[in-house]
């Protein structure tokens, strides 16, 4: 199939942050949410992890949302839970349905979007927008980290900064894996550097990501000198010494560093590779990837921003 003209990650990773940069997004006060059930898909669900994984909150996700419900209903009926956060870019899909149930449950939902005038938001009791790019089916990068630097108040200009001064003393084209180590305490963005390889290179390329304390788990048994291993800080053990690539954060780095940095790193090693993605998204969103979800309208290819 014909290669599409579509941006890589990193170009998407710098025109979010400069989307940011002039428009900050909503301050999104977390101390409000006392013992929220949070629900999302995909990288929403993970985005949810982000959010509230330091608070008390129940997380769930479109495969388990409705047994999570039924497990809490004592404290739902006694009004000790009395908040569902549902995150979704659209605001269509798992949200729909999610954000009904919830409704149903006596829950004051809370829609975390990019469309206030989607489905979901239009039956939320209340929605929080935020801005995004035009951007390739599932990249989600500002949707997401919109919704990050909303928590964790972070400044984009400075997340583009420290970015702009990345240097990578390595020929990326040299290698056929890539690892990242992550610090324990950004654990929710491993997830979502994994979804982004699922969706990038599929089966053509290796892209693992862990936090330290996974690490330690034998995870790098199998040293190769294909592999590349990044770490954001110190790595004394993992993969070959002369395959690792050392990141120093700076003090106090927040999870929207973390996620613009590592997605800037996967979009420079998307640069290197043939366009997997880009020949094989249309087929996705045009032919068979809206129909898993019941729905007759194909997916856009390059999704609009608002």
């Amino acid at each position: 199939m014909k290669s599409l003209n579509l941006p890589n990650l990193n170009e998407i990773v710098l025109a979010s942050l400069d989307l940011f940069i002039k428009n900050k997004p909503p301050r999104l006060q977390m101390r409000r949410f006392k013992l929220p059930i949070v629900v999302g898909s995909g990288n929403a669900y993970n985005t949810g992890l982000a959010l509230f994984g330091n608070r008390p909150a129940i997380i769930a996700s479109e495969s388990n949302f409705k047994q999570t419900l039924k497990n809490y209903q004592v404290l739902i009926k006694s009004k000790q839970m009395v908040n569902a956060v549902i995150i979704s870019a659209s605001g269509e899909k798992d949200s729909i349905w999610e954000t009904k149930l919830a409704n149903k449950n006596g829950l004051h939902t809370i829609l975390l979007t990019c469309d206030g005038n989607s489905s979901a938001a239009r039956i939320a009791d209340e929605v929080i927008v935020y801005r995004k790019l035009s951007e390739p089916y599932t990249y989600n990068t500002s949707t997401y980290l919109g919704m990050l630097l909303s928590a964790s108040g972070e400044e984009a200009a400075d997340i583009k900064k420290f970015i702009s001064r990345l240097k990578i003393n390595k020929n990326l084209r040299d290698y056929r894996a890539y690892a990242f180590i992550l610090p324990d305490e950004f654990s929710a963005i491993v997830p979502m550097l994994e979804i982004k390889g699922h969706e990038l290179f599929g089966p053509y390329l290796s892209l693992r990501a862990f936090t330290y304390g996974e690490a330690r788990h034998a995870k790098f048994v199998h040293p190769w000198s294909k592999e590349l291993v990044f770490s954001l800080g110190k790595n004394e053990y993992f993969g070959l010494k002369e395959n690792r690539v050392e990141i120093k954060l700076p003090e106090n780095a927040g999870i929207g560093l973390v996620m613009a940095l590592t997605y800037y790193i996967v979009g420079l090693i998307q640069v290197t590779r043939p366009p997997y993605f880009k020949k094989d998204i249309a087929g996705f969103c045009t032919n068979y990837g809206y129909k898993a979800y019941g729905q007759k309208k194909p997916f856009d290819i390059m999704v609009p921003g608002n």
